[in-house]
């Protein structure tokens, strides 16, 4: 379903900035059965909304389709992992939580962030609607609900007296559709002292690191300070503190609390609010020539790759992510470029690629086959998984990584 106004604010006055074509859904791997049929596809066109600033793709997928059965687990990361124990082990000691405090999360995947609370004797719930994730973090012992969070999901627990002090939200609020309702929701479940903990990638390093492959029909928004901003404001909720975080290629993390006249903001909010408005998060002209620098990065990286092949090179590729998905299919790359494609995740390993058909096989299959050169699509584990792979590059393999500039490492 095409959206022809704003998500956030419901203006109609959005203005293009990059359109991907039509492409496979990103996190749709196939099995072998399903490579002989039509795969549905979904135009990928990224817009501007200059009221409230948020940017958003214009196609809405049910989530049903793209969330009840779900291959990314976030515990095959050792980068998410401890990213996780450190967020849960800061703010266990900055709230004082206890066995009488809860923390609940939505889109809470296997528990990789709740268990660490869990850990420590503080209570947690997991809202998680993927069914096979959310059955993969109960038989790991993190109380998980299968259902999807919105401001129903809010009332009713409320109701049933299941309310937070510490409210986690990473890497979901660019996935959802019921934009209002998902914030609505976490002004229910909060209690009146509780706070809101979000991540959610930044749109400036977006623009800043060309990072194009990140666009893909679960990311539905692309947030600023602002843009988050006005979408809480709208539900009662205050941003007090903002930190803006290295992973994946650029986050923000905001904290967040019910409003109140004795609520104050860090002097970091306010910074970031000046700074957005000096590179001109409210313009169109900041979005301008996004595309054209897509389209500069796409000609030298399939130059880059047409180089090595002319010179008798083999190339694998490392990381079958959604991101990967998106480059691969916009770049039109196949396997008369490359050769394999491999992924630590067991859950994907002989399951193929959307679009690209490439089987996906463990990351032992570059030390067995060494192709010269590995595209590391998911280059937002770069740091982890060059370490993983250190004997390969020890017998002379090499990594590209595809963005903001193609460089060999």
């Amino acid at each position: 379903m095409k959206m022809e106004s704003c998500r956030a604010c419901g203006a109609k006055t959005l203005q293009p900035i990059l359109d991907l074509g039509c492409t496979p859904l990103a996190n749709r791997l196939l099995q072998e059965s399903d490579l002989g049929e039509q795969e549905p596809r979904f135009p990928l066109e990224l817009v501007f909304c200059p009221h409230c600033t948020l940017v958003q793709i214009t196609e809405t997928v049910s989530p049903e389709i793209l969330f009840r059965d779900y291959v990314y687990f976030s515990s095959f990361s050792d980068t998410m992992l401890a990213h996780a124990a450190r967020l849960a082990n800061s703010l266990t000691e900055q709230r004082r939580l206890t066995a009488d405090s809860l923390v609940v999360e939505a889109a809470s995947n296997d528990g990789y962030l709740l268990k660490h609370y869990a850990s420590r004797g503080v209570p947690v719930l997991g809202i998680e609607p993927a069914r096979n994730v959310a059955a993969a973090a109960n038989a790991s012992g993190v109380p998980t609900e299968c259902d999807f969070f919105n401001l129903e999901t809010a009332e009713r627990l409320r109701i049933a007296r299941v309310q937070a002090d510490v409210f986690h939200a990473n890497n979901v609020l660019a996935h959802v559709a019921d934009l209002n309702g998902f914030v609505a929701g976490i002004a229910a479940i909060l209690k009146p002292t509780g706070i809101a903990v979000i991540e959610t990638p930044y749109v400036k390093d977006l623009l800043d690191k060309i990072e194009f492959d990140t666009i893909y029909h679960e990311h539905l928004c692309y947030y600023s300070l602002t843009a988050l901003n006005h979408l809480f404001a709208t539900h009662g909720l205050q941003i007090v503190d903002v930190e803006h975080l290295s992973i994946h290629g650029g986050s923000l993390r905001v904290t967040a609390q019910l409003q109140s006249p004795a609520t104050e903001c860090s002097p970091r909010v306010h910074e970031l609010l000046k700074n957005e408005r000096q590179w001109g998060v409210g313009t169109l002209a900041a979005y301008r020539g996004f595309a054209d620098r897509v389209l500069a990065l796409k000609k030298q990286l399939t130059a880059l790759l047409d180089e090595i092949r002319a010179d008798g090179k083999r190339i694998a590729v490392y990381g079958a992510s959604a991101k990967g998905s998106t480059l691969l299919n916009y770049l039109g790359i196949d396997n008369s470029t490359l050769e394999f494609l491999v992924d630590r995740s067991s859950v994907k390993q002989g399951r193929f690629t959307p679009g690209t058909h490439f089987r996906i096989d463990a990351p032992r299959r570059l030390l067995d086959d060494m192709p010269h050169y590995c595209l590391l699509l998911a280059w937002n584990f770069a740091d982890e998984i060059l370490a993983q792979q250190q004997e390969y590059v020890r017998r002379g393999g090499k990594f590209i990584l595809p963005l903001p500039v193609p460089q060999i490492v």
